[in-house]
Formats: C-alpha cells, sequence, structure tokens
C-alpha cells in the first residue's frame, strides 16, 4: 500500500510497475486501504493489511473489520496461511495485476472525460462474449463463486467437480461472460449457471466482478439471459438469497422484470410474465453469444 522513497538509481518506471496501486498520504490508514480497495474494485474482505506499527493497525482494523491485519514481521508467514493459499488459481487470477493496470488506464480516460457519464461508458466501445463454459474455464468460474459477493444473487458455491458434472447435464446450462473495451480485456467477469425445466429457465446462479459494476454488464447479462429463455418458450426464473451485500442484484433482477414469487425461508423466487415480457433496453454493452 505504501513504499520509501525508490534508491536513486532505479528507473521510476520500474520502481511504479512494482505496485498495482499507490495511495499516499497523511489521512488514516484505513482511508487508504479502503480507497485502495474501491479503486481496484475488490471487496474489503480480500484485502490484508500489513505494517509495523501496532497503532496502525489497531487503527485499521477497528474501522475496517473486514480486513486482516498483520504485523510487518509476519510478511514471509503469510503465503502459508490459507486465505493466502487458494486450491485453484486460473490463469486470469496469475495476470490479475495487468488487468488492475489497464484498469486504471480507464479510470484516469474516466477523470478526464468532460462529457455525460453515459457517453464515456459509449465510447468504451463495451463488448460481452456469452458462452458455454469449457474445460478451461472451470477453474476461473469457481473463483468467481467464492470470490464475489456483492453481485452475487444467490451466493451459491461450485466446487470443480460440481462445475463439470453441471456442464454436462443436459438440464443445466454453465454460461460465463468475457469484457472487453478499447483498452483491452476484462478478462471472465460473469457467470450464470441455469436449470431447464419443460416450462422454465431456472437462474440458479448469476454473479458479476464488482470491477465491472459500474459498466451495467450485469444488467447486460441478465436480459440476454431473459430474452434468451423466452425465445425457447421457457419462462425466465430466478432464485435470490438476500445477503448484507447483494442487494444490488435484486435491484437489478426486478429492473429486468423479475417480480417476486415466492419468498421461503430467506430464499426468494423471482420470475417473469412470459405475456408481459420486458421491453428491450438500450446498454452500454453489446452481447455476443458464441
Amino acid at each position: 500500500m505504501s513504499a520509501t522513497r525508490p534508491p536513486p538509481t532505479w528507473p521510476r518506471t520500474a520502481w511504479l510497475d512494482m505496485f498495482t496501486r499507490i495511495e499516499v498520504g497523511w489521512g488514516a490508514k484505513s482511508a487508504a486501504v479502503a480507497q485502495v480497495a474501491a479503486d481496484v474494485g475488490i471487496g474489503l474482505d480480500t484485502v490484508a493489511f500489513v505494517d509495523n506499527d501496532p497503532l496502525e493497525r489497531a487503527e485499521v482494523a477497528a474501522a475496517l473489520p473486514a480486513v486482516r491485519c498483520h504485523p510487518a514481521g509476519a510478511v514471509a508467514e503469510l503465503p502459508a496461511l490459507p486465505e493466502f493459499s487458494p486450491g485453484y488459481v486460473s490463469e486470469e487470477s496469475r495476470q490479475r495485476r495487468h488487468l488492475y493496470r489497464v484498469d486504471e488506464q480507464r479510470r484516469a480516460a474516466e477523470a478526464g472525460h468532460t462529457g455525460p457519464p453515459v457517453d464515456f461508458l459509449a465510447s468504451l466501445d463495451l463488448v460481452m462474449e456469452v458462452r458455454r463454459a469449457g474445460p478451461a474455464d472451470l477453474v476461473r468460474a469457481h473463483e468467481l463463486t467464492v470470490r464475489t459477493h456483492q453481485l452475487n444473487t444467490t451466493g451459491a458455491t461450485f466446487s470443480l467437480a460440481e462445475l463439470r458434472a453441471l456442464c454436462a447435464s443436459p438440464r443445466h446450462e454453465v454460461l460465463v461472460a468475457r469484457l472487453r473495451d478499447r483498452f483491452g480485456s476484462y478478462g471472465t467477469v460473469g457467470l450464470a449457471v441455469t436449470e431447464l425445466r419443460p416450462a422454465t429457465t431456472v437462474l440458479r446462479l448469476l454473479l458479476m466482478s464488482c470491477r465491472v459494476l459500474s459498466r451495467g454488464a450485469g444488467a447486460a447479462l441478465l436480459d440476454h439471459l431473459v430474452h434468451s429463455a423466452l425465445a425457447t418458450g421457457r419462462q425466465p426464473v430466478a432464485e435470490f438469497v438476500p445477503t448484507a451485500v447483494n442487494r444490488q442484484m435484486l435491484v437489478t433482477l426486478r429492473f429486468a422484470g423479475f417480480a417476486v414469487q415466492d419468498d421461503t425461508g430467506g430464499r426468494w423466487t423471482l420470475a417473469v410474465d412470459p405475456a408481459r415480457p420486458p421491453a428491450a433496453r438500450a446498454h452500454p454493452v453489446r452481447v455476443t453469444a458464441a
């Protein structure tokens, strides 16, 4: 999160390339940590804060309880901790730092944009490719289920074995969504797991990376799923499990035409009325199906 002044023999670009995001200031470190998380687009529960000063760690822990705080002397031991050692690491995760750096270019362009926000989104030339998940997608799909909490309809997690079984099942579809714009790829940012029943298509899980929250990608993907289900003669149905952080997904479902049908034990069932299908909406994201 912070760094001392680099030796003068280091090229400035080499020094900057060592960091994904730099936040320097004299304010509370909890504010700096929160700002970095917001700028990068990650949840505070995925952040670790390291500092040699116990007072600084205590301040961050009090202000941001979800952040893991560690003394500087423990840095060498951190890779052995479970939260730093996921069972699977996708190739996209290995490139995450590059993706964050490209996001920084997007933020700089957005900050320099002088027109309405909708015009900036249109200038990005956002394209989402939606396709059935293949074997090479499953590790990333698994990562998304365990890492994405805010933009997640049910919080369901799937192991690699479960995802393979769902992909092989004729009664299910596992779809992944990749997003790109004029700056480059965002990577695989969305996942949808649907169950195909005779009269309905049930959305068991829809999630979207928080990094693309401001791009309207979740609404574009959901509209694609709704109209795809209606085109097959099935009623779109969605399951929703409310949590402390995923209300945004309920709002997204409602704007896509889903109405609450049932609320049983904290699990909601929502559906679109086929007799009154939602009108097509304009999105800054163009969806292509592969």
